[in-house]
């Protein structure tokens, strides 16, 4: 789905962070691979193909990451997600890099790379996978921590419980009512507004920083990912270790199922009761 125009994009944290740190990483990666460092043109152009291929290591393990806060969210799965996304982003993370350091070896020398890769320079690289992981998951726990004891600002709590959301579609700008609102879901680097009669409509706006400004009794947050409208809501069924499956009542963008973890569900379901 394409991004509406009129947008402004703002890159998140993250990859302003990567953008810089690689390079980093690449330059600290050749002073423990390489003893006798000669500055030349040689070098400066592998130092900066190994910088591309770390950036686009980098992109496939960030969406992988992604991938899996939608299908194995951590609330659901916890230390098991959290094993699964260190083995499989470290292994995709490596097989890009070797991949990529075969094929400049082929079309710069019309040959394979060096043994000595594989023994020594990618069990050194192979090393960062688990610190670009150990960012990923201490943001998400982080996150977690700040919803349940960061309290908003005195401004925060004032806003009436009414007050339109201002969201971007093309070179308008619209006001929706918290009740024009299906369901708000995290798409990529945006987050997705449902309207009630089926538009979708985008922010660059944090889904944290959106829900604070919908009514709470309203609108319940069932995951990372998803927050929902209650007139959205058509019950609930319980699952294995005190879980629960919400039943999302036919809404174009938005699933049947959302789960919730065990921790949240009495939330919800007294959430639910106070209708």
């Amino acid at each position: 789905m394409q991004t509406p125009r009129g947008f402004r994009v703002h890159l998140p944290f993250d990859v302003w962070l990567f953008l810089l740190c690689i390079p980093l990483i690449s330059a600290f990666n050749y002073v423990l691979t390489y003893p006798n460092i000669q500055p030349n043109g040689f070098l400066l152009l592998s130092f900066s193909l190994d910088t591309i291929q770390g950036w686009l290591a980098w992109l496939g393990v960030r969406y992988a990451i992604r991938y899996m806060d939608q299908v194995w969210p951590i609330e659901q799965w916890g230390m098991r997600r959290v094993l699964r996304q260190l083995g499989i982003t470290t292994l995709i993370g490596v097989l890009i890099i070797s991949i990529l350091t075969e094929l400049v070896s082929w079309v710069a020398r019309g040959r394979g790379a060096s043994p000595r890769f594989y023994t020594h320079d990618l069990p050194i690289i192979s090393i960062w996978f688990p610190a670009i992981n150990g960012y990923y998951i201490g943001q998400h726990f982080y996150q977690a921590w700040k919803r349940l004891h960061v309290t908003p600002a005195p401004s925060e709590q004032s806003l009436p419980a009414t007050v339109p959301l201002r969201v971007q579609y093309g070179k308008q700008e619209l006001l929706l009512e918290p009740d024009e609102i299906a369901g708000l879901y995290v798409e990529g680097d945006y987050v997705a507004i449902c309207h009630r009669e089926g538009k979708r409509y985008y922010s660059d706006q944090s889904l944290d920083k959106l829900e604070s400004s919908l009514p709470a009794d309203l609108f319940f947050r069932l995951n990372r990912q998803y927050l929902i409208h209650r007139r959205l809501i058509a019950g609930f069924r319980r699952v294995e270790n005190g879980k629960i499956l919400v039943q999302v009542r036919p809404h174009e963008g938005l699933p049947q199922e959302v789960p919730v973890s065990r921790t949240k569900a009495p939330a919800f379901r007294s959430w639910l009761r106070s209708e």
